[in-house]
């Protein structure tokens, strides 16, 4: 059984920013990556908006950068999934954690930044263009198609934000409704409707998605009547929601109706003394990778002044 003051789970911006102020906070954390090391950022070609960038960088090296800076410090960064807890509810309890490879934990503080996953289609071709002109969020990606045609998908009122935004940066705009109506709110769908640029088409979807390294179009097809059509696109981005990685958590930490963590004020305490949460899987609003970063400074903090309170 080995004893940590801290651990964190999860290896984004949140995770390894709640690690870079940990250890300079000689917390001695424990940092296990998660089954996808680097967070949707490793799926990121080019990440243009994080401070500090002023040429871009990709995902990948930026994730990479992160960690470096954070072991720099002391972290101790370990590839693996921790996939049960069993959390003390008494203040100043050690909370115990179980890794896949048999691993157990005793942490006085965690800190959880596990993310969320960008629900895609599943469409083998979508998948093999991820990076390549396939994004989950028009916000990151967007800029890289001024200019030009793109669609997204999705009805809700996340796909109908994203695609009003595209629309002051792209040429076009070809938004794909699954059924004959938007699940957006009334505002956002008047929003949509009263945008030139944007070519709404109700009860279609992608039969597939066009391209070998790159996207260069979309065979789409109308549900109700079976009828396929081409059209051209160099960006292609999907909008039908995310799943927080919180399952390992339920019974235990409070969440939303969505399995998002709660977290209470403006702080990123749990129900669980202790337990803090940063990142995505606690931020349904931004999702952006600056914003997790700060969270994670704020995780880190207030489990530093969790422990002196002690």
């Amino acid at each position: 059984m080995e004893k940590v003051k801290t651990l964190i789970i999860g290896s984004g911006p949140a995770g390894y920013t709640a690690a870079i102020y940990a250890a300079r906070a000689d917390l001695n954390p424990l940092l296990y990556t998660g089954m996808e090391p680097g967070g949707q950022l490793t799926t990121t070609t080019e990440v243009d908006n994080f401070p500090g960038y002023p040429d871009g960088v990709d995902g990948p090296t930026m994730m990479i950068e992160l960690q470096k800076q954070a072991e720099r410090f002391g972290t101790e960064v370990r590839i693996g999934h921790v996939n049960n807890f069993e959390f003390s509810t008494v203040l100043g309890g050690s909370h115990k954690a179980y890794v896949e490879d048999g691993t157990e934990i005793l942490a006085d503080t965690v800190i959880i930044s596990t993310g969320a996953t960008a629900k895609y289609l599943g469409i083998p071709s979508e998948q093999k263009l991820r990076g390549g002109g396939v994004s989950a969020c028009a916000v990151c990606d967007g800029f890289f198609y001024k200019g030009q045609e793109v669609a997204i998908v999705g009805g809700g009122d996340t796909a109908a934000e994203e695609a009003t935004y595209l629309a002051n940066i792209c040429s076009k705009v070809t938004m794909l409704v699954r059924k004959d109506q938007m699940r957006a709110s009334k505002a956002m769908q008047h929003r949509v409707t009263k945008t030139p640029n944007i070519d709404l088409k109700y009860n279609h979807e992608i039969d597939e998605v066009l391209g070998d390294q790159e996207v260069d179009g979309l065979r789409i097809f109308n549900n109700l009547t079976g009828k396929k059509e081409e059209i051209k696109i160099t960006g292609l981005f999907i909008a039908i929601g995310h799943k927080p990685n919180t399952e390992i958590f339920r019974g235990q930490l409070d969440m939303d109706e969505d399995g998002y963590l709660i977290t209470h004020g403006k702080s990123t305490k749990t129900n669980i003394p202790g337990v803090f949460a940063s990142g995505d899987v606690q931020d349904k609003e931004y999702r952006q990778a600056v914003t997790a970063a700060g969270t994670g400074c704020m995780a880190a903090l207030d489990a530093e002044r969790y422990l002196q309170a002690l």
